[in-house]
């Protein structure tokens, strides 16, 4: 169904017009003179306009213009009276879709609307393919975070084994994992091997963006829906159609999306902010989370209701500390990645550098495994990556994490002794910028909110605004 606008200053015609258009399936709104129909088109965008050319106050090529301006996406056709070809070639040239002389048939009307509707269709689609291209081509561009998923640790193994039995499938999917491990590689390899492969892979990162800024970044917008919505917006769902959506950091969609968002889960349609179409997609839903969904539902800051839906199959990502096993393979893999790019064709890690990677904390994961490869490999001198080109942190936190003398094998106390340990660096590097501080961690702010409340330094934590970070 269409919403076709049709001005007529003729009440009989325009009302004839419309019984045709409306026992066709359209929705019609009508206006008697040119002023009303572009205040009509502006308020209530539609598909078609249908305009005489003779008309109180504007005529029809000036309600043309106007349409045009302001609703780029419509289509107009124009109607002229019998011998005024010249007015027809006119309204052609000043975008009009097509033109029809009177008098005309009903049958007449009903042709030059579908053929009409049919064109605006295929260039919606034409614009769809487009946007989707210029999306797929931006993100091949972009550099992805992570370049394969690796890993034979027995942690992995159970991963790759959910992996293989969820991706045919159209199953929502929830990966659940600290910052930095990886989430958005396992949601494409998810992808890679799903029967949608060849369609569009959609990322949204829902944590880094405002409330109505996501809305319109998910379902798009309609032009005028807003103050700056100068034109009509695809959204990320629309964009991913037929293909997999990607929704990172799912845990800090606010509320009022949270809704809107069940609502595609369950009816799989939804509207554009400021529009009144109803859209059908049909998306498979990969989303992501560093946060304890289960507990956000207790507390009543995310709805029961859409933890459900998104839970259906969970895939927990382990952090890099339950697996060390795998540094090696790591540290390997993003050595010779950047090989190639620094131009260092022999570049390797000396073994005891190694054995230095496998006994650090690693509290951003995998990301702040390969920023610290990518730092050593640009201070290294030569071809080897040494233990002295490694931050100084990475060498230092058992040694400060385990008290003299103590010959306890617990890990877990370490572990927290060293989180805290960085914790407070941070802190005080950043000056109590919390913000700040999430970013040297490689933290979202909800999660450094968390682990400051978990060692009671949230509250101490503003005192670091009156000190030097240490070092300078």
């Amino acid at each position: 169904m269409s919403r076709i606008l049709v001005v007529e200053d003729n009440q009989t015609m325009r009302e004839g017009m419309a019984q045709v258009l409306a026992k066709m399936g359209h929705q019609v709104l009508e206006a008697e003179d040119g002023e009303k129909a572009v205040e009509l088109a502006l308020h209530q965008p539609c598909d078609l306009v249908i305009t005489d050319y003779k008309l109180p106050g504007l005529d029809g090529l000036e309600v043309l213009r106007r349409i045009k301006q302001q609703a780029a996406g419509s289509e107009v056709v124009v109607i002229t009276a019998y011998g005024t070809i010249g007015l027809a070639v006119e309204a052609m040239q000043q975008g009009a879709a097509d033109f029809i002389t009177k008098p005309f048939s009903h049958e007449e009307l009903r042709v030059k609307v579908e053929k009409t509707l049919q064109r605006l269709a295929e260039r919606r689609e034409l614009e769809r393919v487009a946007a989707e291209n210029l999306y797929l081509r931006q993100e091949l561009e972009g550099r992805l975070n992570f370049g394969e998923i690796i890993g034979e640790s027995p942690k992995m193994r159970e991963l790759y084994a959910t992996v293989q039995k969820v991706a045919p499938t159209d199953a929502t999917v929830l990966i659940y994992g600290e910052s930095g491990t990886g989430k958005e590689l396992v949601a494409r390899a998810i992808h890679r091997a799903s029967r949608r492969s060849e369609r569009p892979f959609v990322r949204v990162h829902c944590g880094a963006l405002a409330e109505g800024v996501l809305e319109s970044e998910l379902f798009g917008h309609e032009r005028g829906a807003f103050t700056g919505a100068l034109r009509r917006k695809r959204g990320r769902f629309e964009l991913a159609h037929t293909g997999t959506i990607f929704l990172d950091e799912v845990g800090d969609i606010p509320p009022a999306t949270q809704l809107k968002l069940l609502r595609v889960l369950q009816e799989k349609e939804f509207e554009r902010v400021g529009g009144e179409e109803t859209l059908t997609v049909d998306v498979r839903i990969v989303a992501a989370t560093n946060r304890d969904l289960a507990q956000l539902v207790k507390e009543g800051t995310f709805r029961e209701d859409l933890y459900y839906r998104l839970h259906i199959v969970p895939i927990y990502l382990p952090p890099l500390r339950q697996r060390r096993d795998d540094i090696p393979a790591l540290a390997a893999h993003f050595v010779a990645r950047l090989a190639k790019e620094l131009g260092k064709p022999q570049l390797h890690l000396e073994q005891a550098a190694v054995e230095q990677l496998c006994r650090y904390h690693w509290p951003g994961n995998v990301r702040e495994l390969e920023n610290v490869l990518e730092r050593a490999a640009v201070l290294a001198d030569g071809q080897t990556i040494r233990a002295a080109d490694l931050p100084p942190l990475v060498g230092r936190e058992v040694e400060q994490a385990v008290p003299q003398g103590d010959e306890s094998l617990q890990l877990e106390p370490v572990l927290e002794r060293i989180e805290r340990i960085y914790l407070e660096r941070a802190l005080a590097k950043a000056r109590g910028v919390k913000t700040e501080a999430a970013r040297l961690l490689g933290l979202k702010p909800s999660a450094l909110y968390y682990k400051l409340a978990k060692y009671g330094l949230l509250e101490k934590s503003n005192q670091f605004g009156a000190n030097p970070a240490p070092g300078g």
